[in-house]
């Protein structure tokens, strides 16, 4: 899930060498952590919302496909 997110917001953005993604195993589920540049903020987020809800769909279906839970955060 990490690369796939990490491929996804390197796409997106200026500038792709500043995108850090933190992977968090728990119990339950896994949470990602995706940063980027201030810059670049509103790039992955998108209007309303629309990218980052794209990019949280896509790893729900990945993630369902291995029987894993996985929440995307997007970190200031």
């Amino acid at each position: 899930m990490k690369e796939l997110v990490e491929l996804l917001a390197k796409s997106l953005v200026d500038n792709p060498d500043q995108v850090e993604v933190r992977e968090i195993d728990s119990e339950r589920s896994t949470i990602i952590e995706l940063q980027v540049a201030p810059d670049d903020m509103g790039k992955v987020i998108g209007k309303q919302g629309k990218i980052a809800r794209a990019i949280r769909t896509l790893t729900k279906a990945a993630a369902a496909k291995e029987g894993k839970r996985v929440v995307v955060e997007i970190m200031r």
